[in-house]
């Protein structure tokens, strides 16, 4: 299994900026590390442009879309606008889109689902906020989101074409990161969970660690068990740093 090194630019880099950071970072890739993948998750607006600056060094993602072919869904965009777009994956159940837009379980398993039949690699995003944590809800928690987004899926697709982004919500931007014992617990619960659902087939399902990911803690982080790569929010909006942490 190949180790993902994966960034999301949330809601920053214009147009122009976008192309300056993709083609600044897929220089610095033309001898990246063997066994490592290199996926962007540029704002939609960028998602084009950046796709051609990658030199083939690195995939391209959207951060959302909406799971119709079309029609009066105002502010929304299509599978068909993301493919043409030149990317090949797809982000789904981000904490933000959990907890700010308050996207629920059945859409975000909706989008997972649309996502597969449509030709995309699907990176679905777990994880629980503090209150959750404290009050011992871990399992329920990633038992429940894993479950409800992914139990329509098939072995064949856990072992091509799906990721788990595990970030758990109080360590997202706060600069507080779990601990490496906090991340072979969850890792471990998700695959175990993943087992339940495809059976030897999850074992080639990648698991991500997100949250507060930096140049200084990858190495530790991708030495922990379950680990198959990293989901990088704000160290991924410099060429630097994120290039330090794909070469970590």
């Amino acid at each position: 299994m190949k180790t993902i090194m994966a960034a999301n630019w949330k809601m920053n880099k214009t147009r122009s900026q976008g192309e300056a950071l993709a083609s600044e970072v897929a220089a610095g890739l033309e001898k990246r590390p063997e066994g490592r993948d290199v996926l962007i998750f540029p704002p939609a607006t960028a998602l084009n442009i950046v796709s051609q600056s990658s030199m083939g060094r690195f995939e391209t993602g959207v951060q959302n879309f909406y799971p119709e072919e079309n029609g009066a869904y105002t502010g929304e965009i299509s599978a068909s606008m993301v493919h043409e777009c030149g990317a090949t994956w797809v982000l789904v159940g981000h904490s933000e889109r959990r907890h700010i837009f308050n996207e629920p379980d059945e859409l975000i398993a909706r989008k997972v689902n649309f996502a597969v039949e449509h030709g995309f690699k699907t990176m679905l995003c777990v994880g629980e906020t503090l209150e959750e944590r404290e009050a011992g809800d871990l399992r329920k928690v990633l038992t429940r989101q894993l479950t409800s987004a992914l139990s329509g899926q098939s072995p064949e697709a856990a072992s091509s074409v799906l990721a788990v982004a595990y970030e758990p919500v109080w360590a997202i931007g706060t600069g507080k990161t779990a601990t490496p014992a906090d991340i072979a617990e969850a890792h471990g619960l998700i695959r175990d969970v993943l087992r339940a659902l495809f059976g030897s087939a999850c074992e080639e399902l990648p698991i991500l660690y997100g949250g507060s990911v930096k140049p200084s803690n990858t190495a530790e982080i991708l030495g922990v068990d379950n680990v198959n790569g990293v989901l990088v929010g704000g160290a991924s909006l410099e060429a630097k740093s994120f290039l330090d942490i794909v070469f970590a």
